[in-house]
């Protein structure tokens, strides 16, 4: 009987500890950061968002606050939303996932499910009348970590139907692709080492896009 005991307590104890959304990555940041501004972005993501917080452009905007996670879906990113993002009391939110959802890094996902996440952290963010500018999946042609799954032509149907949606919307839509994408659908060369995050002179090549996508949303 205490042998099983102690096995629950065990099983509970890595309950407890199983963070699958990573809530406490940023736990204490949220804690110490100070007042929000009318200017204060968010900008929630997976690793390429958390690789475009640590350039020079991002850390040097007093307004920006990087909340990316390597490796996260769009799943993980909605169970985090109002801690890493709404209860921050930004302004505006960039929300830029759904390269690892078609990787399938957390298990296969349809395109309606895909949407309805992005639709979700939407809808939690306006219901709080703060703005949202809705990205692309940045390009790829393929995965280094998931190789063979052909992502491009998914990536733009997807992208596609994340324009339309930010249209009837009424929401910002930034489409990256424009200035990171090759004619096929992948990432240029020069933008990136390994086809999928972009290096300094991708983030370079983004940042135009994105201030004015979010003094756009800024003025709505």
């Amino acid at each position: 009987m205490i042998a099983l005991l102690f096995l629950a307590a065990l099983a509970g104890a890595a309950d407890r500890t199983d963070d699958w959304a990573r809530l406490s990555f940023y736990r204490e940041a949220n804690a110490q950061l100070g007042p929000s501004s009318r200017t204060r972005v968010v900008f929630i993501g997976d690793s390429i968002t958390e690789g475009w917080a640590g350039q020079s452009s991002f850390k040097n905007n007093p307004d920006f606050v990087g909340r990316g996670i390597g490796g996260q879906t769009l799943p993980q990113m909605l169970v985090r939303f109002r801690a890493d993002a709404i209860e921050l009391k930004p302004a505006v939110i960039h929300l830029m996932g759904g390269t690892n959802d078609v990787a399938e890094n957390t298990g296969p996902e349809s395109d309606a499910e895909i949407q309805g996440y992005v639709m979700s952290m939407v809808e939690l963010a306006r219901a709080q009348s703060i703005a949202v500018v809705l990205a692309s999946i940045p390009p790829a042609s393929d995965f280094p970590w998931r190789p063979g799954l052909n992502p491009a032509p998914r990536i733009k149907r997807l992208n596609a139907w994340s324009r339309d949606y930010a249209a009837r919307q009424g929401l910002v839509y930034v489409d990256y692709a424009s200035v990171l994408a090759t004619s096929d659908g992948g990432m240029k060369r020069e933008f990136s080492e390994d086809g999928v995050h972009p290096n300094a002179a991708g983030y370079a090549a983004m940042q135009p896009l994105a201030s004015a996508a979010i003094r756009q949303a800024l003025r709505k």
